[in-house]
């Protein structure tokens, strides 16, 4: 396995949580992450591997933006269309669920799901500085180069973000 293998393989199960936070679709995430794995392939294989996390940051990132902005289309053109899909959310990621007891597990399950639902509640910038500074462990800086704003923007969006997921997860506790 080269390098860029490992580096891909490293990434992917995150990389596949914060897109399916963002569109709300395990298939649209997968999709995204695949496109986004294969546009890192094929124009920045060359680069430094240091660069690597940032460009492929930016890169889903990118991806993501686009699904929105295809969406937003695709409702308008397409407003008389609309219904509810009912599919059935999994929680964030079942891997990492506890196998201690059943009750333990699906007090993870359900946990692990009201974060999803948190998550998916914010607005897509709190988002990306929620996920990019808090799930993927990037500086402020790091994060202001990914996001393409300022590392004030992303001191704010991040503060926003885990003042609404502090403030729903309370809730959910009474």
């Amino acid at each position: 396995m080269n390098s860029l293998d490992q580096f891909l393989h490293s990434v992917q199960n995150r990389a596949f949580i914060t897109a399916k936070v963002a569109t709300g679709n395990q298939d649209e995430a997968l999709d995204l992450v695949q496109d986004s794995m294969l546009k890192l392939a094929n124009k920045y294989a060359d680069k430094p591997k240091e660069q690597w996390p940032a460009l492929f940051q930016s890169i889903l990132q990118n991806q993501i933006k686009d699904w929105y902005r295809r969406q937003k289309v695709r409702r308008i053109l397409y407003w008389w269309q609309q219904h509810d899909d009912n599919e059935q959310q999994m929680p964030v990621d079942q891997t990492q669920l506890p196998s201690n007891t059943p009750g333990d597990t699906h007090e993870a399950w359900q946990l692990n799901e009201r974060i999803y639902q948190a998550l998916q509640q914010l607005p897509m910038r709190q988002q990306q500085a929620f996920l990019l500074r808090a799930w993927w462990e990037h500086s402020t800086e790091q994060t202001a180069a990914i996001m393409g704003c300022s590392q004030g923007s992303v001191k704010s969006h991040y503060a926003r973000a885990t003042k609404a997921l502090e403030s729903y997860l309370q809730e959910l506790r009474v």
